[in-house]
């Protein structure tokens, strides 16, 4: 067969890709994608309630505190590392190798760090075997994202593209909200003693089951459209990331701005928030079941945002939530600070299930789109990685230690996030909006 003949026998993948193929793939990538978050949250949730005492013990609580924080925040910096090392195989080998190599490296991650011993009984070396294993989970995630986006965006429609593009970002929601489940489940059906002496290791060692459900999920997903094309094409870049660098570098940079809202305030509501509230006064169970309840609303609400996109336009939705957010920061800490539940709700309940859902349902697809197939894994991992790492990761630490800093006022962490929502808005003003138009040109 030709190079022609195969191309032609491509086109146009609309009548190649039946809706059974679309669903199982959809599927795959959401609950592969779910997983995968599950994993890499539960780590931040742990860090907030369970591995200040178990693991990084001092004479000071917020010190304790800050070095949790921190081991959560290093995983964010190998995820560029782990971005650049999977997409290159995903650009060159296939989106569904990687994806099984990643979910595999995260899962086995996870569940060692539910069979490790604490401080009190090996030292040391507790904390130092928990970072490495945290790593791991940066380096895998750094994989994993790019791919499952791809896997849901590149077999579909065009009409649908970001209706598509928004259900493996469910995933983030849907994983922590498994997590906070899970985890609040056993707080409040245990003593305290009971569960930080083991019930906190169940959620990490029963992800084994969900890894397991994952990888025959994926394995039954063929290998995506826009891929197959390269191949028959041998379209393939040699050396994907320097083919990104030299070529698509306005975009990686137009990436990691617009990644900045996104990561930033999904972890002030996801992490930062979780401990701010119990310091606040808030009971623990009580925190964790609004994040629960807000995350799980988040879910039908992105989905919506997602085919918003599909009519209007993926970048005007992305900053009109972005402004929304600038308005909303202020009077978020304000309504948590006046240890109300019901202002927690709102506070929630407005900023991650209606807010954050806006421009995290676009992210995906917003990415995916601005770069061609042969290095899009590549391209669109690097920038959002490279975003995550110097904003999102961070975040619950730098935002612990300005409220400590400044006497408990929040004020200068709304100031921070803040100048994070007029870099996104920068960057995504900068994007040419490809909504409607054909993904593979």
């Amino acid at each position: 067969m030709s190079n022609l003949d195969a191309v032609a026998g491509y086109l146009p993948k609309e009548r190649q890709i039946t809706d059974q193929d679309r669903r199982r793939a959809l599927f795959g990538s959401a609950v592969g994608s779910t997983i995968e978050w599950y994993d890499y949250f539960l780590y931040g949730t742990m860090s907030s309630i369970v591995f200040a005492k178990l693991f990084f013990p001092t004479t000071d609580a917020l010190t304790s505190q800050l070095l949790a924080l921190a081991s959560f925040a290093l995983a964010f910096l190998v995820r560029p590392l782990g971005g650049i090392i999977f997409s290159h195989i995903g650009d060159r080998i296939g989106r569904k190798k990687t994806l099984a190599v990643t979910l595999s490296m995260m899962g086995l991650s996870t569940v060692f760090m539910g069979l490790l011993p604490t401080y009190d009984q090996i030292g040391v070396w507790a904390p130092v075997l928990l970072t490495v294993l945290r790593l791991m989970q940066g380096l895998a995630l750094g994989g994993e994202w790019g791919g499952g986006v791809l896997l849901a965006v590149e077999y579909s429609p065009r009409e649908k593209r970001g209706l598509y593009g928004a259900v493996p970002q469910t995933g983030a929601v849907l994983g922590l909200a498994l997590g906070n489940i899970i985890t609040s489940a056993l707080a409040s059906s245990m003593p305290q003693e009971a569960f930080l002496a083991y019930g906190w290791r169940i959620p990490f060692v029963a992800s084994i089951v969900l890894v397991v459900l994952g990888m025959w999920l994926r394995n039954r997903v063929d290998e995506t459209p826009s891929f197959k094309k390269i191949l028959a094409t041998h379209a393939a870049a040699k050396v994907p990331l320097a083919q990104t660098l030299r070529y698509h570098w306005r975009e990686v940079l137009i990436a990691v701005g617009a990644k900045v809202i996104e990561t930033s305030t999904f972890f002030l509501y996801a992490t930062f928030s979780v401990a701010y509230m119990i310091g606040l006064g808030y009971p623990q169970a009580q925190v964790l079941n609004i994040v629960l309840v807000c995350a799980l609303l988040a879910f039908p609400v992105m989905l919506f945002f997602g085919r918003l996109s599909d009519r209007i336009g993926r970048r005007k939705v992305f900053m009109v939530g972005t402004v929304a957010f600038i308005v909303w920061v202020m009077p978020y800490f304000w309504l948590l600070n006046q240890h109300s539940v019901a202002g927690a709700i709102l506070a929630i309940g407005v900023g991650f299930t209606l807010i954050w859902s806006s421009y995290g349902a676009m992210i995906g697809t917003l990415l995916a789109e601005a770069f061609p197939a042969a290095v899009r894994y590549t391209g669109m991992s690097l920038g959002y990685q490279i975003g995550a790492a110097l904003v999102g990761g961070p975040m619950p630490l730098i935002a612990t230690a300005l409220v400590a800093h400044y006497g408990g006022s929040y004020v200068p962490v709304g100031v921070f996030l803040i100048g994070c929502g007029v870099v996104s808005l920068i960057a995504v003003g900068l994007t040419r909006d490809r909504s409607g138009q054909e993904l593979d040109d």
